[in-house]
């Protein structure tokens, strides 16, 4: 049972007065505080979390994290050498002071999650993360007691407080790695210690923060890096950037990908439009039919990568297939009802040149006129222009009618119109109010109607407005 008396021993580095009193949860968002949690105030210019202290304490925090002195609060000052107090006369709340907030939450989780055997399985690369996560859990769930990070907690913030939710029971920890730059990724395995890693694929997402596809292949390889030599890495065949990472780490390599040279693969692949997706797996002399209720042809890659985390935690394939075919797996991409009988893909989580042309390939495979509603890719830097013209020319392959948002997704409709769509079927908007009447305006009856944008661009107001209720 995780304890405040555990926070202070680590913060301190020596025993304490042993004060049993149970932490619930760590939350950095004050609004998610709940009886017994402990809040983290992260400090910041435009927002401080010291100023949301009174407000978690309301909703039932016993502590919280702070860098500077709230007057209010019984305060324990753990930057000192001094013999800690004893912590119970004191009546909660009260406030942890300690030199960074971030550091002191990172300590604490690292040694919690040294407590325990469970195995754990970092996921990184630039697109479908999220989905090969939740994936991946619905396969070891089947057999394995199983934690997973929630959303998409990835980040040196993120992943902490879901370190902290580990339990002796759990067998099996399922977490997605991001990263803002290089060292964050490192930091991320050094804490929670994977023994298997997942690598998607490497594409120019965040290039304009990272400066460079180098350094995005430099800071996702940390997660293989970090492996120990009686781990696994899980590599994508078929993206050159991924396979890269082969000759940097310790671990054995596990192949999946279409190409017949991986170690899993896949081929017969028929998409049956919203109700999934058919295709035959292959192991060696292994090959077994399976069907999935994820959407879209790139749900094959999120199928594979399951499968082998699954393989190399000694599943059998019963439990794989069956973990692959559980509708509990619920993923960003999702189909709703829209105006005049019409159906909305939404995928406005964010965008990218890659997760934009599978997006765009599972519009192709769905019945009916097909609408692309087209917000900017953002963080693509130097290939921002380029990224949205190579998808405008597949937009012009795939869509009747293009909706776009903002001024870098233009160059979705110059691209397209250049490459022979019909000018009045090409709209360009500046915002979601006024995409919303043009498609208002726009929709028929089973028109399939995507739309897709990076997080930025907020274009789940648009599904929003136009969804309809069952």
């Amino acid at each position: 049972m995780l304890t405040l008396d555990f926070f202070l021993q680590v913060l301190t580095k020596r025993e304490t007065t042993d004060n049993r009193t149970a932490v619930s949860c760590v939350v950095v968002d004050s609004r998610e505080a709940v009886p017994g949690s402990v809040f983290v105030a992260l400090p910041g210019e435009k927002v401080d979390g010291h100023d949301y202290v009174p407000a978690a304490f309301a909703n039932g925090a016993i502590a919280a994290l702070i860098e500077r002195e709230l007057p209010n609060f019984p305060t324990l000052d753990l930057r000192t050498d001094q013999p800690t107090p004893d912590v119970r006369t004191i009546t909660p709340p009260l406030c942890l002071l300690v030199d960074d907030t971030v550091q002191a939450m990172q300590a604490v989780a690292q040694a919690w999650r040294a407590q325990f055997d469970t195995k754990v399985i970092g996921i990184t690369g630039s697109v479908g993360k999220t989905s090969t996560k939740e994936l991946t859990y619905s396969v070891l769930s089947q057999r394995f007691r199983t934690l997973k990070s929630p959303g998409n907690r990835n980040s040196i913030l993120g992943l902490p407080p879901v370190l902290l939710q580990l339990q002796p029971t759990h067998e099996m920890a399922v977490f997605e790695m991001g990263m803002y730059t290089t060292g964050e990724i490192a930091r991320l395995c050094e804490m929670a210690k994977p023994t298997i890693g997942v690598v998607t694929m490497i594409g120019p997402v965040h290039l304009e923060r990272a400066g460079s596809m180098e350094a995005i292949v430099a800071a996702k390889r940390e997660l293989v890096e970090a492996l120990p030599a009686n781990g696994t890495a899980i590599l994508n065949k078929d993206n050159a950037r991924t396979m890269s990472m082969a000759a940097h780490t310790k671990a054995r390599i596990f192949t999946y990908g279409l190409n017949p040279s991986a170690d899993l693969w896949a081929d017969n692949i028929e998409s049956m439009g919203l109700e999934g997706i058919r295709f035959t797996l292959h192991q060696g002399r292994e090959a077994l039919h399976v069907q999935v209720p994820l959407i879209g042809r790139h749900s094959v890659h999120t199928s594979l990568r399951a499968a082998a985390v699954g393989l190399a935690t000694g599943m059998r394939w019963e439990e794989i297939v069956a973990g692959l075919a559980s509708s509990r797996a619920q993923l960003r991409l999702v189909a709703v009802p829209g105006p005049n009988g019409s159906t909305i893909i939404d995928d406005t989580y964010n965008s990218s040149p890659d997760s934009a042309m599978a997006a765009l390939n599972l519009l192709n495979d769905l019945d009916g006129r097909h609408i692309a509603v087209m917000g900017d890719m953002l963080e693509l830097g130097y290939m921002e222009e380029e990224g949205h013209r190579l998808v405008g020319r597949r937009i012009a392959d795939v869509a009747q009618v293009l909706v776009t948002m903002g001024k870098r997704a233009r160059w979705f409709a110059e691209e397209a119109l250049k490459v022979g769509m019909r000018a009045d079927r090409v709209f360009m908007v500046d915002d979601a109010e006024t995409a919303v009447s043009t498609l208002q305006d726009l929709i028929q009856p089973h028109d399939m109607v995507l739309v897709k944008g990076s997080l930025g661009m907020k274009m789940s107001r648009i599904v929003t407005e136009l969804g309809v209720d069952q």
